[in-house]
């Protein structure tokens, strides 16, 4: 029978059958190095020379973009394929070469049966890639601020959930790569104050970030300069902007304590052009980066230090947190006596390079040689080190605080000249450490009350408040006189 003679049906099934092979030479081509087993199938040159594949060729092209489908197919349909030879037992049978009684092609695909009813053309076909027949259930609000964060620092862009279809998209200004504009922007209220925008009443709420909007395509670097006050002396003119009503204040306000989390500016470009894959975000989904409960006892182990070689560090970390805290325990600890506790907040610049702005340096130093001398005298210390760098608004953001600072500002003003909180230090995390080791009744070396307050609160006694004065320098005498007049620490 000539190819002119055959029945429209004999290509289609034909090309099931040598669509399949063709997949046995592409597999066996790719196993080794390009080159198809000699003694096996067919050349894939010479199959795609085939006229009468020609037709379809563009489907089934090696070096065509890979798709994967999933398809549905009906278990009824081939069920009913062809009949079959029965099949029979080949024990104890020499084994040939052949593939049973089946012929040729018996061994193609079965065909299948009309549809039972009419379907749409890409009913039961879903792309593996971008799809699923069975929506993906919400994700918790830990892992979203994680998520959040994470996008921030590499300058990736959010949105508000559940609505977010109405709620702007919101690209951080800082951190965001590439040439993008907008005409709107989210930034703290001290920033918009500073922009001489609170007297708009849209800007009036001073614990409400402010949206501000302007007549001019913002850039990246414009953006900054509105931003940062840093750089305020170098980019004095700005504007004019306007104040606008901001209905979404709660997702917001969660955007800037998200930016903070991450160590960046609280200021982000509201639905900027050609941005697109936010990250979603919900109002409270911070809340869950802060859950005590999650904070574990990772490892241990003894730790001589120059101020007692009998000393054990101990490592903490929870699941929704980056930040590793850790413990030191000074001498053996001892249920029957109350560790003298002091909890010190992580200081790059005082505690390793010697700073002479604070004294965290040498309260550092100071609260471990108390310790050592408690623990010479039968009792125990526990040197808590949180990581909250710049009372928890970040390194990079502390440094912007000491130019401001050179500037003129004190460093309460300097955090909220950035549209930061003057105190973000997390103690509660300091509480479930002292859980953790065993120590529910302390006395507490310090000079803040807020200190003994959120312990209090959390469920460890704090016996005794033990003062931890040192002397001032030239450097820090305004910083402790600020601390002690505006922040409530008890300094003489």
């Amino acid at each position: 029978m000539g190819r002119q003679d055959r029945p429209p049906h004999a290509d289609r099934r034909r090309f099931q059958c040598r669509a399949a092979r063709i997949g046995c030479v592409e597999s066996q081509t790719a196993a080794q190095g390009g080159q198809p087993h000699p003694d096996r199938g067919r050349n894939l040159a010479a199959v795609q020379g085939c006229a009468w594949l020609d037709r379809y060729w563009s489907r089934a092209h090696p070096r065509a973009r890979p798709l994967l489908f999933l398809v549905e197919l009906s278990r009824e349909g081939l069920a009913r394929g062809r009949p079959r030879a029965a099949a029979r037992s080949h024990v104890g049978l020499p084994r040939s070469g052949a593939a049973g009684d089946r012929s040729p092609r018996d061994r193609g695909c079965p065909r299948l049966d009309p549809a039972v009813r009419p379907r749409a053309p890409d009913h039961g076909v879903y792309t593996l890639s971008s799809g699923s027949p069975v929506p993906l259930p919400p994700a918790p609000p830990a892992r979203r601020a994680a998520q959040a964060v994470d996008g921030l620092r590499h300058g990736w862009p959010l949105i508000a959930v559940p609505d977010g279809a109405s709620a702007p998209l919101l690209l951080p200004v800082e951190t965001a790569p590439g040439d993008v504009q907008s005409r709107r922007m989210l930034i703290s209220a001290a920033r918009a104050a500073t922009l001489k925008l609170g007297n708009q009443k849209p800007a009036t709420d001073s614990a409400s970030p402010v949206l501000i909007g302007a007549t001019f395509p913002i850039d990246l670097t414009t953006a900054q300069a509105i931003a940062d006050p840093t750089l305020d002396l170098s980019w004095p003119l700005k504007g004019p902007f306007t104040a606008e009503p901001l209905p979404w204040r709660a997702e917001a306000a969660e955007a800037m304590e998200l930016a903070r989390i991450a160590g960046i500016l609280p200021a982000f470009l509201v639905d900027p052009v050609s941005v697109s894959e936010p990250l979603p975000f919900a109002a409270g989904d911070s809340a869950a980066l802060r859950d005590p409960e999650q904070l574990v006892i990772a490892t241990r182990a003894r730790l001589p230090i120059a101020a007692s070689e009998e000393a054990e560090i101990i490592a903490f970390r929870s699941i929704n947190d980056t930040r590793e805290h850790v413990a030191l325990i000074i001498g053996s600890q001892n249920g029957d006596r109350q560790p003298l506790v002091r909890l010190h907040s992580e200081c790059l610049t005082g505690d390793i390079l010697g700073s002479l702005k604070c004294d965290c340096g040498p309260q550092l130093d100071a609260g471990l040689a108390a310790m050592a001398r408690e623990a010479a005298n039968g009792g125990w210390g526990v040197l808590l080190y949180l990581r909250q760098e710049g009372r928890g608004i970040g390194l990079i953001n502390k440094l912007r605080a000491y130019r401001l600072q050179d500037q003129g500002f004190d460093t309460l003003e300097a955090n909220r000249r950035l549209g930061l909180p003057e105190e973000a230090r997390d103690f509660g995390v300091a509480a479930a450490m002292l859980r953790l080791i065993g120590a529910r009744s302390i006395r507490l070396l310090t000079n803040n009350p807020q200190k003994v307050a959120v312990l209090e609160s959390a469920g460890v006694t704090v016996a005794e408040r033990v003062p931890h004065q040192l002397p001032a320098n030239p450097h820090n005498s305004r910083y402790l006189d600020t601390k002690r007049d505006h922040a409530g620490h008890l300094l003489i």
